[in-house]
């Protein structure tokens, strides 16, 4: 366990301010950014990532969706196209889950 920035895990400050708000409660990345247990903190609170699980594009939800800030899958998958340059959505990609929530549950 280590305590890691929360830029490693959350890329800017729009998504950092949105898992401050509970809007987000885990995010989806091409590679492994924390180990579960690690913490991190956004404006002095402290979150703990509570599971790392390697999955595919294909094993996403809506529920995953929701829990990243989109409406359903559907508008997720319109987001990553907005964000990422040449992003092209293949069910075969591996993504790494990573879910978290607050310290001592605030």
């Amino acid at each position: 366990m280590a305590h890691i920035d929360a830029g490693e895990l959350l890329p800017n400050e729009h998504v950092q301010r949105m898992a401050a708000e509970g809007e987000i409660t885990q995010m989806h990345r091409g590679h492994e950014y924390a180990d579960e247990g690690d913490t991190f903190d956004i404006d002095g609170r402290t979150f703990e990532v509570t599971d790392v699980t390697h999955r595919t594009l294909g094993d996403l939800t809506d529920e995953d969706a929701q829990r990243e800030g989109s409406e359903d899958l559907e508008a997720y998958r319109k987001r990553l196209n907005q964000v990422h340059d040449r992003f092209e959505w293949d069910d075969d990609s591996e993504v790494v889950r990573h879910r978290f929530e607050p310290v001592g549950g605030e």
